[in-house]
């Protein structure tokens, strides 16, 4: 699994729009075009673009 942080405020309306619950997933990189995200329980990575 990817090291991954606790998204901010921001990040977590991004992830809620993606139709994705925020306490589940954490941020591991961050692109001016997308944010690259890891789910805290299954190590599934996916890629929200913005």
């Amino acid at each position: 699994m990817k090291n991954g942080k606790k998204p901010t405020r921001r990040q977590q309306a991004a992830i809620t729009e993606a139709n994705l619950n925020p306490d589940n997933w954490l941020v591991f990189k961050v692109e001016p075009a997308a944010m690259h995200i890891v789910h805290r329980t299954t190590g599934k990575t996916q890629i929200i673009k913005s």
